[in-house]
């Protein structure tokens, strides 16, 4: 069952994920972030809380320059699949270009959650949620899935999502930011660490 908690008219919660590992015009990672969400405004998105920077070992090692992340908690009257044209416009904007899954690039911003909201269904999300590791490798979905399939996985998103909203709640599995991060192995927290 799809679950379409938000309203076309008030402002609905969401999350967003930001990292980068290449510079753009506007300078280092840290810049073109904060560029970025500064762009946000503009676009019918008001950042209510951002975590500090964070940095974290490039993943698959070796393709490139550890990446900066940051968690940012917005608003929004835009719906989910429109709030995700808008933030290709701005990663384009940042020069990010798209081609190699996982390859170095100047700006990527995820929505890792939109309200209660589980897109496009229930048994869509789980279906790439339990992807094998090297098929993720090569797979990238055609359709906005929320929550994001990988979020439980992903020490860069839960620690600085813990930073800004720890009791957030993931619509699926009913576990907290918090409790999601405590779960993490060690192999997923080592080398993340506040810029």
């Amino acid at each position: 069952m799809q679950r379409d908690n938000y309203s076309q008219f008030a402002k609905n919660r969401a999350v967003f994920a930001f990292g980068g590992n290449l510079d753009s015009s506007e300078g280092g990672v840290a810049d073109t972030i904060a560029s970025a969400i500064d762009t946000l405004g503009y676009n019918s998105i008001d950042v209510t809380a951002c975590s500090k920077f964070y940095q974290t070992p490039c993943f698959p090692e070796g393709m490139g320059p550890d990446y900066v992340n940051l968690v940012a908690i917005v608003e929004t009257t835009l719906p989910p699949h429109q709030l995700l044209d808008v933030l290709h416009r701005i990663e384009a904007q940042f020069q990010r270009a798209r081609g190699v899954r996982w390859a170095g690039r100047t700006l990527d911003i995820d929505i890792l959650a939109y309200e209660n909201c589980i897109l496009p269904n229930l048994e869509v999300y789980t279906e790439w949620r339990d992807l094998p590791a090297e098929t993720q490798r090569n797979a990238t979905p055609e359709q906005l899935i929320l929550p994001h399939p990988r979020i439980e996985d992903r020490g860069f998103v839960l620690i600085p999502l813990c930073e800004v909203w720890p009791d957030w709640r993931h619509p699926v599995s009913g576990k907290t930011a918090q409790m999601l991060c405590d779960a993490l192995p060690a192999s997923e927290i080592n080398g993340i660490k506040p810029l």
